[in-house]
This record gives structure tokens, sequence and C-alpha cells, in this order.
């Protein structure tokens, strides 16, 4: 999440800035992280680049619970997801970021009005200050970055202990068979100029969870407590089996700057860890 000018992204009326500037135009529809949006998507970013007002030609598409209006829209202090609640209306600017978060809003509706919810909720409890809280925090997290995934528990082991070559190599034939959806629109707009070091946090979808109930058990999911832990889980995108034809070489996964390893937790110091005060004998 990019933000310019030194500007605090948490105070009121301040937005997530443009991370590229690329357009809507450049949007390569054969993505197969794209495949669920292009029914939508592609007819609306051809309007848009035509020359149609982004937040008119999202409007006309009627797919989302909630109205695009121009950024301007967005008084002067007050905080975007408050200004969200309250109205009913997302402010839109052009471009990629706002294009991706108007075709979750159609995607996944329930789930994007529950985070939108919780971030109004956290914001009249606690104001904008310069640090988000933890939910907040995540949420953001969330909304920007976030890709659903419904492994086995084999694969959602190797994913979360960062067992790379398990994960694509020894358990590789399990990806034909494992869903995605992808969510964060932040991601998205990197993905539109794909690099091999973009990385989404995943979310685990339990199996038993059928596509056509996706949005509505994701909107009860998403709740403060299992936000608050952050259960997330990073995967560099361009390493999903058949999404990057160069991670057919298993050598793809050896770079360690990408497919990083697990961080080891840190134990907790005691008292007298510093010499000063280590217990006398």
């Amino acid at each position: 999440m990019a933000s310019g000018g030194g500007l605090n992204p948490n105070r009121a009326g301040h937005r997530c800035a443009h991370a590229s500037s690329l357009g809507v135009s450049d949007i390569d529809w054969a993505a197969p992280w794209l495949a669920d949006w292009r029914g939508v998507g592609e007819s609306i970013a051809r309007q848009v680049a035509a020359g149609v007002p982004q937040p008119e030609a999202l409007n006309a598409a009627g797919r989302a619970p909630v109205r695009f209006v121009p950024q301007a829209d967005l008084p002067e202090g007050q905080a975007y997801e408050d200004f969200i609640f309250a109205m009913g209306q997302v402010p839109t600017r052009e471009g990629l970021h706002d294009f991706f978060n108007a075709l979750c809003w159609m995607h996944f509706p329930l789930a994007k009005k529950r985070l939108n919810q919780l971030q109004a909720r956290e914001i009249a409890r606690a104001g904008v200050g310069q640090v988000r809280g933890p939910v907040r925090d995540a949420a953001t997290v969330f909304d920007e970055n976030a890709l659903l995934i419904q492994p086995s528990d084999a694969l959602w082991a190797a994913l979360t202990e960062h067992r790379w070559l398990d994960a694509f190599g020894g358990l590789r034939s399990e990806w034909a068979h494992t869903r995605l959806w992808a969510f964060g629109h932040a991601a998205l707009e990197k993905a539109v100029q794909p690099y091999k070091s973009i990385t989404v946090h995943l979310w685990r979808v339990p199996q038993d969870v059928a596509q056509p109930d996706l949005d509505a058990w994701l909107a009860r999911d998403l709740t403060p407590e299992k936000l608050a832990h952050k259960p997330f889980s990073p995967l560099p995108l361009l390493g999903v089996p058949g999404w990057w034809h160069a991670n057919e070489d298993l050598t793809f996964y050896a770079d360690a700057s990408v497919f990083r390893p697990r961080r080891a937790p840190r134990l907790p110091e005691k008292p007298y860890a510093s010499p000063e005060i280590m217990p006398t004998a």
C-alpha cells in the first residue's frame, strides 16, 4: 500500500495512492488470477478506456450494493471508510487501484460491506490516529492484499510453514483442484505488470464452503477477533502452479529473497537477561 508525499495514511480523508501509472487498457484479462473477474470487468474497462468516467461506467454495471462517486465527493477531513458507511457511496479515482476495488464490491458485496462496517466501527471507537489498531490494520491488509484459498490440510501446512518445495513440488498435483479467489485490489493492481516478489496474504476457506456460499461465509468469518490475530499466510503470487510459466522449473522457488523461510518465533526475554540484573548465586 503506497502513500505519497509523506502523508499519514491513517488520517481522515487520506487514501492509498496509486501504485502505478498504468491504466485499465493495460489489463491482460487472460491472466489466470483474473479468471473470475473477466466476465464483469472487461466490458467496464473498455468503457473507461473509451473515455467514460470511471464512476459512471462502474455504476452502469449495476452490480454493487454501493454507488461509486468521484473522489471530490469525499469531504475534507472525513475518513474514507466512514464516508462509505454513512453514505453508501465509494469515492472513486480514475485508475487501476479504485477500478479493482469497485470490481471487488461487485464480486464480494457482503464481505466488502462487512469490512467497511468493521473499519467504521473502529473509527467510531478509537478515532483516526497515527497508528491503526489491530483490527483496522488487519482489515486493511485483507482488503488490499487477500487471496482466498481452499486447500487440503497437507497443502495448507506446507504453505504456512513455508515449506515451499513441498507446497509447489511434492504437492504440486494438488493445485489442479485447489480453488483460489482473488480479493485484494492492491495486489491485483500490482499484477497488471507482474514481477516475482508480488506477495499476497492467504485466507483459508474450509473445504465444505461451496462457491455460491463463499461471499456470505466470508462476511461471517471476518470477525474482529479473528482479524486481530492476523491469520494470514504469505504467498508469492507468481508461485501458483499454472499462473506463471517460469515456475514450471522448480528452481524458481529457490530464490530465498522471495520464497523466504519462516521466521523463528521470538522467545520472550527473561527479566535478568541483562548482565546488570543477573540473579546472584
